[in-house]
C-alpha cells in the first residue's frame, strides 16, 4: 500500500479478543446483561478471565474487525489505534499487519496494558462481552495521522471508542481534516449501551460530521428514543447521506437520498458466534462504495462477508471474502 493512500481508515480500539463458550447460568451468576457490551476495569478482567472456560485468543477490535475485512475482499485499509509496548500489543499489530492492514500508530511505552474483550458465547451463538480498555483510553488527537486521514476515501469512527474525552477530540480532528480534503465520514454506532452514555453528542455528531451511519436495530432506535424501527429510520433521514441499518436475520436496510433499499440476509448453515457480524457487514459495505459499487449491492457484500463470519468463532474472516464475493457472482 502506498504511504499515504488508503480506501478506508478507521479508527477505534485496538483490542485482543478473548472467546469462549458459556451458558445462560454463568451469565446470570455473574449479572451480565446477554448480547451487550460492558467496560470494566483491570481487577474484574483478571477475575472473570480466570473464570472463562478454554478460550481462543486472537486480535479483535471493531474497527480493526472491519479494515481485516476490506483487505479480504481485496481493498487497501489503514487502522488508527493505541497499544502498549507489551506482548499482547505486539501480538495485535502482527495480525493485524500479516491480514495486510496499514497499522502505525506508535505503541505507549508507559501507562495502562493493551487491551482485552472477555467474549462469552452461549449456545445460540449470542456474544456477551466484557472489555478492558487499557491503553486504547489513550488515543488522542496527536494519534490522528493528516496525511492517512486526508488521502484516504472514507474515514471509519467507532463508537465504542467515544467514551475516552480525548477520543472524541480525536474523531472531531479526524471528520474536519476528512472534510476539508473532500473526503467522506462513516460511524459506527457499536453498541445501545454506548449510545445511551453519549446520545446528546452522537446525534451532534450525526448530524453535522458524519456521511455515512452504519446502527443495528437497536442501536438506532436508542439514538432516537423510540421502540420503533421505521420511526427510528424515518429521523435518521436528512441528517446522513447514507444509513445502512441491520436487522440480524431480516437483513439490512438501506436509506439514501429519499430511497430505500431493504437487504436479504445470507442464510447460514449455523450461526456459531455474532461476534463481528456488524464490523464485517460494514467491510463488506465500505468496500463497495469505494469501488463505486450501487448501493444495494454494497449492501449486499456486507450481507454476504457478515454471514461468513458469523459461521465461525471470532471475528476476522477465515477464508478469503473476495474469493466468497466472486462465488457469489457467478453462481
Amino acid at each position: 500500500m502506498n504511504q499515504t493512500t488508503a480506501d478506508v481508515v478507521g479508527i477505534g480500539n485496538a483490542i485482543v479478543d478473548v472467546i469462549a463458550h458459556t451458558d445462560e447460568a454463568f451469565l446470570e451468576k455473574e449479572a451480565l446483561v446477554k448480547g451487550t457490551t460492558a467496560l470494566i476495569d483491570a481487577e474484574r478482567a483478571e477475575l472473570l478471565y480466570r473464570m472463562m472456560g478454554p478460550a481462543i485468543e486472537a486480535s479483535g477490535g471493531s474497527t480493526a474487525n472491519t479494515m481485516a475485512g476490506i483487505a479480504s475482499l481485496g481493498g487497501k485499509g489503514a487502522f488508527i489505534g493505541k497499544v502498549h509496548s507489551d506482548l499482547l500489543g505486539e501480538v495485535f499489530r502482527h495480525d493485524l499487519t500479516a491480514q495486510g492492514v496499514r497499522f502505525d500508530t506508535p505503541a505507549a511505552t508507559s501507562g495502562p496494558a493493551t487491551a482485552r474483550c472477555l467474549i462469552l458465547v452461549t449456545a445460540d451463538g449470542q456474544r456477551t462481552m466484557n472489555t478492558y480498555l487499557g491503553a486504547c483510553a489513550e488515543l488522542g488527537p496527536d494519534d490522528i495521522d493528516p496525511d492517512l486521514v486526508g488521502a484516504a476515501q472514507i474515514t471509519y469512527l467507532e463508537g465504542y471508542l467515544f467514551d475516552p474525552p480525548l477520543a472524541q477530540q480525536a474523531f472531531g480532528k479526524a471528520a474536519a481534516i476528512a472534510h476539508a480534503t473532500g473526503r467522506k465520514v462513516a460511524l459506527s454506532l457499536s453498541d445501545p449501551f454506548c449510545v445511551a452514555r453519549h446520545r446528546a453528542a452522537f446525534r451532534d455528531l450525526v448530524a453535522g460530521h458524519v456521511d455515512i451511519l452504519f446502527a443495528n436495530e437497536v442501536e438506532i432506535c436508542s439514538l432516537y428514543e423510540t421502540a420503533d424501527f421505521v420511526s427510528a429510520a424515518a429521523a435518521v433521514r436528512g441528517h446522513v447521506a447514507v444509513a445502512a441499518l441491520t436487522r440480524s436475520a431480516a437483513g439490512s436496510l438501506i436509506l439514501a437520498d429519499g430511497a430505500e433499499y431493504p437487504i436479504a440476509a445470507k442464510p447460514v448453515a449455523r450461526v456459531v458466534d455474532t461476534t463481528g457480524a456488524g464490523d464485517l457487514y460494514a467491510a463488506g459495505f465500505l468496500y463497495g462504495l469505494t469501488q463505486g459499487l450501487p448501493l444495494p449491492v454494497c449492501g449486499e457484500t456486507g450481507s454476504l462477508c457478515a454471514a461468513e463470519i458469523i459461521s465461525h468463532l471470532g471475528g476476522r474472516p477465515e477464508r478469503s471474502l473476495a474469493q466468497l464475493v466472486a462465488e457469489a457472482r457467478n453462481r
